[in-house]
């Protein structure tokens, strides 16, 4: 019974979220408007259900001139891309209110494994590690609320894989609270920062290795 109540929760969240939000998305709209040129929304092609792909939605963040099909850690510099009112919808994550529509069409779900992009095929395989390929894709996931742009590829997988082994009705009430929490503690939200957390361990390691060198005369 789990998947059909599942998607009956997911029909009913998203219809009473893009009903009580559309003043909210009115006022976005026209603020990205006014901030910068381009469309409204930012369609992008990201990996779903058994790695077939579907078009997510977002309110489009970044500058119309970015490179479409590359994840924001890979860009040389991203904040040179991100709008003004760009950077408040990604600090507050407004901009993933459009995946309501992906949600309401059953492209996704509310709690689930963020999607991948379409070519980030080191997460994809890692996913497929476990099993975390062959369920619905998330809104917000046991990942997002346990470090989102902070974490490396692999932990990124296993805390989906987690998921995978953990699902249940009570364990999406879980990640669907945590999401709160994260959101409103920004936790986790480092533009360009995927792996931030191995990376920081890593230069650690290097400055303490090359204090040891300088210390012996080396």
């Amino acid at each position: 019974m789990y998947p059909i109540i599942k998607r009956l929760s997911d029909i009913l969240l998203s219809l009473i979220g893009l009903i009580l939000l559309l003043p909210l998305f009115a006022i976005i709209i026209l603020l990205i408007k006014l901030d910068s040129p381009g469309p409204v929304f930012f369609k992008q092609k990201r990996v779903g259900i058994h790695k077939t792909h579907f078009t997510i939605l977002k309110f489009r963040t970044m500058s119309i001139d970015t490179p479409h099909d590359a994840p924001t850690h890979l860009l040389e510099n991203p904040d040179q891309y991100i709008t003004r009112m760009g950077r408040f919808l990604r600090k507050t994550s407004l901009d993933e209110l459009p995946q309501i529509f992906n949600i309401l069409t059953g492209k996704m779900s509310v709690i689930g494994p963020r999607p991948a992009l379409w070519n980030q095929y080191d997460l994809i395989a890692e996913r497929d590690r476990y099993g975390a390929n062959d369920i619905p894709v998330g809104l917000t996931g046991w990942a997002q609320i346990n470090g989102r742009d902070e974490l490396p590829i692999e932990d990124k997988a296993r805390l989906d894989g987690e998921y995978v082994q953990r699902r249940s009705l009570w364990f999406d009430f879980i990640c669907f609270l945590g999401s709160f929490t994260a959101v409103l503690r920004r936790k986790g939200v480092i533009e360009g920062g995927t792996g931030i957390i191995a990376k920081m361990k890593q230069d650690k390691v290097e400055t303490k290795d090359s204090s040891s060198l300088d210390n012996i005369g080396l």
